[in-house]
């Protein structure tokens, strides 16, 4: 089970569907396909693209880029992109 921290909040993987930092349903409604990825950390959680890039939630893996859905993310796709670069 792969276990990180977003803020104060502990997230496990299998429990990605319960990730309090996807967007509402609301604002993924609103956007198009093409403005929504998903976070290669916490799969099967949606980003919208431009939220994250103005946050700063996205890095760059062998010429693709990759969005996160929060901060907690960033030092494990970091330490590990080849295990993430597989999604999104």
């Amino acid at each position: 089970m792969t276990t990180h921290h977003c803020g104060a909040h502990s997230h496990a993987s299998e429990n990605h569907h319960d990730h309090s930092h996807a967007p509402s349903p609301e604002k993924l409604a609103a956007a198009s396909s093409e403005k929504v990825a998903e976070c290669p950390v916490m799969e099967g959680t949606p980003v919208i693209k431009a939220e994250a890039e103005q946050a700063g939630l996205y890095r760059e893996y062998q010429g693709k880029r990759y969005w996160l859905c929060c901060e907690g993310c960033g030092p494990l796709f970091d330490a590990s992109p080849e295990e993430y670069a597989h999604s999104g």
